[in-house]
Formats: structure tokens, sequence, C-alpha cells
């Protein structure tokens, strides 16, 4: 009998921020060639993460970076930061960036992160949480659908 493995998310510790950056990569390479994924890594992208910059991340109490791991092994990450609304009162949480490397997905992984970074959302006092799906990205669309999510705005957009 086989037992199934153990998904769990936490914050970052500095022992994970090398594993962090180099998932980081993956996720880049596989958004850039998607499409929408060239403007995307130009224009919304973080910019590219190193651990310096992630240290910096866990001194800010508007920012998270959590890893997900399978049987104690990181094999996942989310980062959120808290955005107050310009007009009117409160804050959103924006999802920057989720991902699950591929021999850790279907497992139930990028839930265990998505309901960690909901819950930090939730104890930011957030009104809501935007996360953002590239056009035919169906399997991204599909993963925050099935955890309530909504599209709210498209945006449209054309080359010159």
């Amino acid at each position: 009998m086989t037992t199934a493995p153990e998904e769990s998310a936490r914050p970052a510790t500095p022992e994970d921020l090398s594993l962090v950056v180099a998932l980081a990569a993956v996720l880049r390479t596989g958004m850039t060639a998607q499409r929408g994924g060239p403007l995307w890594a130009a224009h919304d992208a973080l910019a590219p993460l190193t651990i310096t910059s992630l240290a910096a991340r866990s001194a800010d109490p508007n920012l998270a970076t959590i890893v997900g791991t399978l049987d104690g092994h990181v094999l996942a990450y989310g980062l959120a930061h808290l955005e107050p609304i310009t007009r009117g009162h409160g804050t959103v949480g924006v999802i920057d960036e989720l991902f699950v490397a591929e021999p850790a997905r279907a497992v139930g992984l990028g839930e265990t992160l998505l309901a960690a970074l909901v819950t930090w959302c939730r104890e930011s006092r957030c009104t809501g949480i935007d996360a953002t799906a590239l056009p035919g990205d169906r399997q991204a669309k599909n993963f925050f659908e099935a955890a309530g999510f909504k599209a709210r705005r498209l945006v449209m957009h054309t080359d010159l």
C-alpha cells in the first residue's frame, strides 16, 4: 500500500530561497513562451528574482513569499503583495506568481499553496484577491476558477 504524498505550504525560509529562484526561472521560461507572455515578461512580471531580493521580501509585512512542499521538498512557491484600493477603502491582495513544478502538479499542492496565500490575504484584511492568467492558459484559468476566482477585467492589446 502506498501512502499519498504529504503536501504543505509555509512562509519561505532563507534555506528555501535558492530553490524559489530556480522555480521562478522555470515559471518565466514557460510564461514567456505563451501567448501574451513576452509582453507579460517585459511589462507585468516582477523583476527577476534573486536570493537577495527574496530575502528583502521577508522584512516587508506587505509582501508574502510562501513555498509549497511535497513530502518536505520545496516544489512550488507563491508571491503576493498588498495593494491599496485607490478610490475607496481597503486593500486587495495580488498574487504576483504561483508556480508548481511539473512533477508535483495534479496532487493538490497548488491548491494548498493557494489556500496559504488566501489565508495571508485574509489575515492582512484584504477585501479581495487578484491573480493573473495569460490568454489561452486554460490550465491556470481553470485552477483559479475552481478556487472561486472569476474574471473581473479583460485587457485587450494590439502590437504596433
